[in-house]
Formats: C-alpha cells, structure tokens, sequence
C-alpha cells in the first residue's frame, strides 16, 4: 500500500507559476511509476506528465510541454509538478498516483492522492 498527500495548489494569475508536491508513504515508492493528472470540472481527469521510477524518462501532455516540468526524490519519496506560464485553462484539481508501468492511462495507476486544487485567473 502506498498513500500519497499532494500539497502546494492555489489561486494564481495567468502567467503564474506553482509548485506542487506528492509525498508518499507506505510501499517501495521507488518501484513506481509516479504520474500527475488533472480533473476540471465536467470533464474527465486527464494525464499530465509522468516520471519512470529511475527519474531519468519524463513524458508530458502536450498542452503542458514546455511549461511544466516533472522530478522524483526517491529518498524523499516525493515527487514535484513544476508548473510555469500557467493558463486559465489549467484550471483544475491535481492528483498524484502511482503506478507499476510508464502510461498515460488513469487506469494504469494503483494508488491516488486526495488532489489539491490550482486556480489560474485570467
């Protein structure tokens, strides 16, 4: 069992940036394959970037590449979403799950933090 806490959402301005975290506990956290999503409201939560358990592989939605970036402590046992040039349409409550292979499919992923809310203003 691996339990995750996301923190450091809020509200910004359009062109902001934020800093969100995960931190784990429980399981082998460098076993896994660490992924962050987004729900808006009304929509379906959607892949946002991943990270390979050895740090070293990185994937990213499109609309994030380029903006957001994507780290792992293993150590720590966090993992860290840093968001820049941040767009109204980024709206939305962040999840961090964790999952045994590198997929951008929610359904891949085994365990899920409780989110943490990011509002951009225009």
């Amino acid at each position: 069992q691996v339990q995750l806490v996301e923190s450091g959402g809020g509200l910004v301005q359009a062109g902001g940036s934020l800093r969100l975290s995960c931190a784990a506990s429980g399981g082998t956290f460098s076993r896994y394959y660490m992924g962050w999503f987004r729900q808006a409201p009304g929509k379906e939560r959607e892949f946002v970037a991943g990270i390979h358990w050895t740090g070293v592989s990185t994937t990213y939605a499109d609309s994030v590449r380029g903006r957001f970036g994507i780290a792992r402590d293993n150590t720590k046992k966090t993992v860290v979403l840093q968001m820049n040039s941040l767009k109204p349409e980024d709206t939305a409550a962040y999840y961090c799950a964790a999952g045994s292979v590198s997929s951008r499919r929610r359904d891949e992923y085994v365990y899920w933090g409780q989110g943490t809310q990011v509002t951009v203003s225009a």
